[in-house]
């Protein structure tokens, strides 16, 4: 039962020679998903001002964001070419190899996303003259399920596999994955569970307590962190990264988002206060 991950092929099909891997359908569908999200949360009293056409036009700006900021923050903090990349920009999306095949991009950072999310979120609301702590609390609902699905392609790609199971941890030996000739944790999906189902209940329960603008995000954030920060635990780091001291880069920089979180829920708590 543990070997059939090996022999589970990570392209989908293929079209004109060019393959449509597991991972971009769960990213579309992932995409897809948190509109439709959105689009229902958008009908509680505490998005009110935030129409239909409003909400596909911030998701082009979000997602616009997402995917530079999810491959810039790869470059800069993961990848052992950045240097490579900084100095020819343009190969940073270009899905070709050297003699012209079609490859797709590899090499995307979660934290580099939230970063270019927050930025296109930022400049939206400026331009529109929107609350830019609403929108983002929308999202704080409507992202951690879909978010299920990008760790569930993750897993389907052959990707961000799990540490070595100990010989003494019976619990997840039936679970695990065979990877390289060693049985593994399914990390992915276990981030798909931390990260995805458990920071959605966490937000969902904030969401019934918390009234003010700007909680739904900070608790969001907070739950990720915390969440992200035990899955780590299961995962194999980066290669190229390995670990500083006994934590990897993940929990590093969960550990700093842990206090972002912290900063958002100050800031917005007192600017509730004061309006």
């Amino acid at each position: 039962m543990n070997e059939w991950y090996s022999h589970f092929n990570p392209v989908a099909f293929e079209i004109f020679s060019i393959k449509i891997h597991w991972y971009g359908i769960a990213y579309v569908l992932a995409l897809i998903s948190a509109l439709w999200f959105a689009g229902y949360f958008r009908r509680d009293h505490r998005f009110e001002g935030i129409g239909k056409k409003d909400l596909e036009n911030y998701f082009l700006y979000a997602e616009l964001g997402v995917i530079l900021g999810a491959r810039l923050g790869y470059i800069l903090i993961y990848s052992p070419q950045r240097w490579e990349y900084l100095t020819h920009p343009w190969q940073i999306f270009n899905p070709f190899d050297s003699v012209g095949n079609f490859v797709g991009i590899s090499g995307m950072s979660y934290h580099g996303a939230i970063v270019g999310f927050l930025l296109a979120s930022y400049i939206y609301t400026k331009i529109k003259k929107q609350n830019f702590l609403q929108y983002l609390d929308l999202m704080a609902l409507s992202i951690p399920l879909a978010y299920v699905f990008g760790r569930i392609g993750n897993f389907l790609n052959h990707e961000l596999y799990g540490r070595a199971i100990p010989e003494n941890d019976t619990f997840w030996k039936p679970f695990g994955i065979y990877v390289d000739g060693a049985l593994r944790y399914p990390s992915q999906l276990i981030e798909a569970f931390l990260e995805g189902v458990v920071v959605f209940c966490i937000v969902w329960v904030a969401k019934r307590y918390l009234k003010f603008n700007g909680a739904l995000i900070g608790m969001y954030a907070l739950g990720y962190s915390l969440m992200r920060f035990v899955a780590e635990f299961y995962r194999e780091p980066d290669a190229q990264m390995g670990y500083y001291g006994i934590f990897s880069m993940g929990q590093i920089l969960s550990f700093l988002m842990l206090f972002a979180s912290l900063a958002i829920l100050f800031y917005a708590k007192v600017k509730a206060k004061l309006s």
